[in-house]
């Protein structure tokens, strides 16, 4: 896949699109995307005009609600490149998504999966559980946040059946060559399975270029929308390798014939969906979605690399150590850097936090991960706030011994 080139959004355009987040007007500098993102007004309208509806309006919505749910698989199914939304479930969150298709392979006694240290728990434990089964995990070890398809294509092992791997990973902000990964596995007849957190919504993601056999996010990172919901994605081929552990009404061909129960689960990915979802979440989510595609997934790509570049640069030349990589076609939108010694993380977040800069403290070190309402001044100002606190704290000896 072309990548953009790092370029900011033009002023005017971005000025409105930033006036959907109201913090913005509070002397927030927000940069903290890859834990949660803030609700857009949009969201907010969204949903508040579904509970309302709910409550002193017409309160039975389901049809409404029904048409929404497939015009936000819709949305998805852009976003990602997926072949028709009826490719797409909706999910409580990435666990949930990634145990459909970890519970319900057929796995034999020495089968293999591929992992690596680097990957957020909630695309380790669904493969780990099947060590009950006989399953063998295997893990790639990285000292440096880095995963390259060198270090997967030597870790393949004959009986490898799955390599479960996160597009960026949610420390290091490493982005995986996925075209590459996905081709890889498509030759040796190996299921790619990818978590998508970290990159739906800020970076391009393209499942059919990719050779993506399934993929899971939740919204409430790089998607901007509530909690409580996300989808999968997954090919029809595997689809029919999945043994469906769960069903629910919801989950067959024709729901609404009530007193037919020997009917077949769905041909599409609403099988996996059971009952109900998060309806009021699912408004939120479309909305979300929506200005995203508005946008344009390209453009915030590309706006986004421009700001990690900026920190990047930044933290370089003031000699601080990155825990990312410097190199474009390795970052998304994660820039994480280790304090200097002395600096104690905890009191450096602390600090940045008194100073209205929000990030997060992940391992030792300090995660920067700015959006497309984000400005170049802002990621500029972060920085510089960040030196002056680590400059602070080394000069008061306001430390502690990192363990």
């Amino acid at each position: 896949m072309k990548r953009s080139i790092s370029t900011l959004i033009p002023y005017e355009v971005h000025k409105s699109y930033r006036e959907l987040f109201p913090h913005t007007e509070q002397g927030l500098i927000y940069l903290n995307h890859a834990a949660v993102s803030p609700l857009s007004s949009r969201v907010l309208k969204a949903q508040i005009a579904h509970l309302q509806d709910r409550s002193t309006g017409r309160i039975e919505t389901y049809p409404d609600d029904v048409k929404q749910i497939e015009r936000t698989k819709g949305c998805i199914a852009r976003l990602i490149n997926a072949e028709s939304w009826e490719r797409i479930a909706l999910a409580g969150n990435t666990s949930d998504a990634l145990n459909i298709v970890a519970s319900g392979l057929d796995w034999k006694p020495g089968d293999r999966i591929l992992l690596n240290d680097l990957e957020f728990p909630a695309n380790v434990y669904p493969y780990y559980h099947l060590k009950n089964q006989g399953v063998e995990i295997d893990v790639i070890h990285s000292a440096d946040g880095k995963l390259t398809a060198e270090m997967i294509y030597a870790a393949l092992r004959p009986r490898t059946r799955l390599l479960a791997l996160s597009a960026v990973q949610f420390l290091s902000g490493y982005r995986a060559d996925l075209a590459v990964l996905g081709e890889l596995c498509r030759s040796r007849g190996i299921l790619f399975v990818v978590d998508a957190m970290q990159a739906v919504g800020g970076m391009l993601i393209d499942v059919q270029e990719m050779k993506i056999d399934a993929a899971a996010a939740g919204a409430p990172k790089w998607q901007m929308g509530p909690q409580g919901i996300g989808f999968l994605y997954l090919t029809e081929e595997l689809q029919a390798r999945i043994h469906q552990k769960f069903l629910g009404w919801l989950s067959v061909e024709n729901p609404w014939d009530f007193f037919n129960f020997d009917q077949a689960p769905a041909p599409t990915a609403r099988r996996y969906e059971g009952g109900t979802v998060n309806i009021p979440a699912m408004w939120g989510y479309h909305a979300s979605l929506s200005t995203i595609l508005e946008i344009g997934p390209d453009v915030i790509e590309s706006h986004i690399l421009a700001l990690t570049s900026a920190l990047t640069r930044q933290f370089q030349d003031a000699g601080v150590t990155l825990y990312s990589s410097a190199e474009e076609h390795e970052r998304a939108g994660i820039v994480t850097i280790v304090p200097p010694g002395g600096v104690d993380v905890t009191n450096a977040f602390d600090a940045l936090t008194r100073e209205r800069v929000l990030i997060s403290a992940r391992g030792g070190k300090l995660r920067y991960s700015p959006h497309f309402y984000n400005s170049i001044d802002e990621v500029r100002a972060a920085a510089a706030i960040t030196l002056d606190v680590f400059a602070r704290l080394s000069s008061t000896g306001h430390v502690r011994p990192i363990g």
